[in-house]
């Protein structure tokens, strides 16, 4: 039996698919097309529509992540709106440095290696900052500075952030060089500047990252779309799970805390930089076993993060529950918790 064409375990696959990311999405802010457009190549669909039906399904999760981190209180327009405006001129910038490293032959070389560093780079910043013993007074150090240049006008931000608006336009400015020249979303990107260049909270941080991609997703997926390039059906059982796995990601910032919330985001950047890492050295001397072991790495670090928030979010939300043991409930849910992260750490490695 097809449903819109597809069969009904493709479409179960697809659905299932897409609540995995879904979850991470509402939970990191990070966009889904890192996952998707490659599974979707794996599939044997051509590289426009698996890149078109990434952007659609991107737009399409982030508006259900957008309006659930709302509901929360967790988006700040303002700062959104600036860093909107502010990474659209960056990104054609840095298409600008893609056409001119093109024309010297070296674009692939250094736009590689500069998307590991970078992946590597912020997730190893951030897993410090999660495992600090001093925590807020290190990584308090940078926003405090930053918050300290008085260049009018100033703005002040949810959590009662107050900072210049001239340097929030710098930030997103420099992330969007960064996003045209790598080819990404700039989420990854996006969400530490604000938590450790910006002192914004790492909810708000996330909330206001997916309010941002919503509206940069949805000038990628109507540009594809325009082109025929975008694989409706495939989108849509994607976002059937997305939807659901989108509003239990946003909610569940609401019950771990900000450590957590680091931690889990460090480990799927590192994941992320290891698997990128391996697919290249892969096609550069065709190694096949290079190749599946990024495939597994990316999909497998994708599944046990998403569980592992899901299950840090149950374990707090029993160990709330009056009449329960609460000290003994929380002291177990924290040994599962670690075994848990210590099997994606031995698994990373």
């Amino acid at each position: 039996m097809a449903i819109f064409g597809m069969g009904l375990t493709m479409a179960a696959v697809f659905i299932g698919f897409g609540l995995l990311i879904g979850t991470l999405f509402g939970f990191f802010g990070m966009g889904g097309s890192f996952l998707v457009t490659p599974a979707l190549l794996v599939m044997g669909y051509p590289s426009t529509v698996a890149v078109g039906s990434g952007l659609a399904f991107v737009f399409g999760t982030s508006v259900i992540g957008a309006l659930r981190h709302r509901d929360h209180g967790q988006v700040d327009y303002k700062l959104a709106g600036i860093m909107t405006v502010a990474m659209t001129l960056g990104i054609e910038g840095g298409k600008s440095v893609v056409f001119f490293l093109e024309a010297t032959g070296m674009a692939d070389l250094i736009i590689n290696v500069a998307y590991v560093g970078l992946l590597a780079g912020v997730g190893l910043l951030t897993l410090r900052d999660a495992w600090s013993d001093s925590g807020d007074d290190t990584s308090s150090d940078l926003a405090d500075r930053v918050q300290a240049i008085r260049i009018p006008p100033m703005v002040t931000l949810r959590g009662g952030v107050r900072v210049s608006a001239a340097i929030i336009f710098a930030v997103g400015l420099a992330i969007g060089v960064l996003s045209g020249f790598l080819g990404v979303g700039g989420g990854f990107l996006l969400m530490p500047a604000m938590m450790y260049g910006l002192g914004v909270p790492a909810a708000i941080a996330v909330g206001t990252d997916i309010l941002q991609i919503t509206i940069s997703g949805a000038f990628g997926a109507f540009t594809y779309a325009q082109s025929g390039a975008v694989a409706l059906p495939v989108v849509g059982f994607l976002l059937l799970g997305s939807a659901l796995g989108a509003r239990i990601g946003a909610g569940v910032t609401k019950l771990v805390d900000e450590d957590e919330i680091k931690g889990y985001f460090a480990a799927m950047l590192l994941a992320g930089s290891i698997a990128v890492a391996s697919n290249k050295l892969g096609n550069v001397y065709g190694i096949e076993l290079l190749n599946t072991v990024s495939t597994v790495l990316i999909f497998g670090a994708a599944l046990l993060v998403s569980s592992a928030v899901v299950i840090a979010a149950v374990c707090r939300l029993r160990g709330d529950r009056p009449g329960h043991g609460v000290n003994s409930l929380h002291r177990r849910c924290a040994q599962y918790c670690v075994r848990h992260t210590t099997t994606f750490e031995s698994v990373s490695r």
